[in-house]
């Protein structure tokens, strides 16, 4: 059983003055396979204090400077990749090659963050004016269990670039995942303070960091409903927010599409990270006139999908994170029964031969319409609606009625066509045919889907702030 009884604090590894303890699992198996000593009020005001007293040096250094930080943290958690994947497998249960991807992304976040900072100009010349582009302060790095290596080392490698100094609070759920993380960014070397991790509760710590006057800036990614008690918190001394929320994604399968291709594209979308994905496209629409066909290939689909053991290469859907989200997703597939969507495939319990873990039947409701709950609410689980649409204004009008705004695909036979229904969609990404990405673009929703953009300079310039110098420049 692994042990956690340190948080990282002004570049050591120091027991906690927090006394909690929190049991770990493994999500495939149910069991308990660690135990961690989660910090506290004090814990995180003494991170505070590290990264304050840091933060003045970070913010004078010079882009060179940063870079070389960035390359480093790169270099370190490459050297740890083998261990971040194997984490990732036990404590989330990502299937192998999720986990594999994820622990990569994590390290290429830094060399991403190097790119843009290299890119971007700090100094700018507007009129008679002077800009200086300028680091905000130390910033509340908040982080949520459904990618934890990604998420602590894109946030960290954004605020580095920018010059901030960091307190993270990652998910008590990842807490051997952060571990290995944080041993791999200890490794790099970077002055004490700049970055401190402190394993704690939400309503504990990341309050804390909410409300505490000497954190200039809150990125966090997570639930919409916490996303709006940060905000509340943090008005009071006018922080600076980040937000990356929840989101019930469309994929629209436009009736001149290839369905034998768009189907299993769309069933792929909804089902990405095990459905434990604030971008998954949960709502599949469909041309009315074609039912019959998409019920027939998304049955072919999910039957093609496996669910099981992460560690097995040809698994694609891992267990829930925990009993508790096991538990919401059970509720949800039972709500969409009782409200008189159709069970095309799937449904409640566990699958045939793995009642050990927190596993859910890939499930596929039809006959669903978009004032259902299944429809409208993020359920964080391996469960798709397939809603029908007559032509495509009802189409565009049912992707756009719902509160979300994260992520969006159009699927056509016609690119130009696809164009143009996505850019009628309000949402902050929209993929066309594929499951595409740039780390380089800004990511972010509409809507209540969040607040700010991360990713390359639109993220990088949500750390900065703008300063304007006037007398300072020569006349040409």
């Amino acid at each position: 059983m692994r042990i956690i009884d340190t948080v990282y604090i002004d570049g050591a590894f120091v027991a906690p003055h927090g006394k909690e303890l929190f049991d770990l699992f493994n999500p495939a198996t149910g069991t308990v396979i660690g135990r961690v000593r989660l910090g506290d009020v004090e814990d995180t005001q003494r991170a505070i204090a590290a990264a304050r007293r840091a933060f003045p040096a970070m913010s004078r250094t010079s882009k060179a400077e940063r870079i070389a930080m960035l390359k480093r943290l790169h270099e370190a958690v490459m050297a740890r990749l083998d261990a971040i994947t194997q984490a990732t497998i036990e404590e989330y249960g990502a299937p192998v090659a999720r986990a594999s991807w994820g622990a990569k992304y994590a390290a290429q976040s830094f060399l991403d963050a190097a790119s843009t900072l290299k890119d971007i100009s700090l100094l700018r010349r507007i009129g008679a004016a002077e800009v200086v582009m300028e680091p905000v302060g130390v910033v509340g790095l908040i982080t949520p269990w459904n990618a934890n290596a990604g998420f602590i080392c894109n946030k960290l490698a954004t605020a580095i670039a920018a010059g901030c100094t960091a307190v993270i609070k990652p998910s008590e759920m990842s807490a051997i995942q952060t571990q290995v993380v944080c041993e791999a960014l200890h490794a790099a070397g970077l002055p004490p303070g700049v970055f401190n991790i402190v394993n704690g509760r939400g309503d504990i710590v990341g309050a804390e960091l909410s409300a505490h006057p000497d954190i200039a800036k809150i990125s966090f990614t997570g639930s919409t409903a916490v996303g709006k008690a940060i905000m509340r918190a943090g008005a009071e001394t006018m922080k600076r927010v980040t937000l990356e929320l929840g989101g019930k994604s469309p994929t629209l399968v436009l009736e001149d599409a290839d369905l034998a291709i768009a189907v299993p594209l769309a069933i792929a979308a909804g089902f990405v990270n095990s459905g434990q994905a604030c971008l998954a496209g949960t709502r599949i629409l469909v041309p009315q006139t074609r039912l019959q066909e998409v019920e027939a290939l998304a049955r072919k689909a999910v039957d093609a999908t496996r669910a099981g053991d992460p560690r097995d290469p040809a698994t694609a859907i891992g267990p829930m994170v925990s009993q508790r989200q096991w538990e919401r997703v059970q509720r949800y597939i039972r709500i969409g029964l009782e409200e008189g969507a159709r069970l095309l495939i799937g449904g409640e319990g566990k699958p045939e031969g793995l009642e050990a873990g927190y596993f859910v039947k890939p499930t596929v409701f039809s006959g669903v319409h978009n004032g259902m709950t299944i429809a409208r609410e993020e359920i964080f689980g391996p469960v798709l609606s397939i809603i029908t649409y007559r032509d495509e204004e009802e189409a565009v009008a049912i992707a756009n009625d719902t509160v979300y705004g994260l992520q969006a695909c159009v699927i056509s036979a016609d690119v130009a066509r696809a164009r143009a229904v996505a850019s009628r969609l309000n949402a902050g990404r929209v993929l066309i045919n594929g499951l595409h990405h740039e780390p380089l673009a800004p990511f972010g929703g509409f809507k209540q889907s969040g607040i700010g953009r991360e990713h390359g300079a639109f993220g990088l310039e949500g750390y900065l702030e703008p300063k304007t110098v006037l007398g300072a420049l020569v006349a040409a």
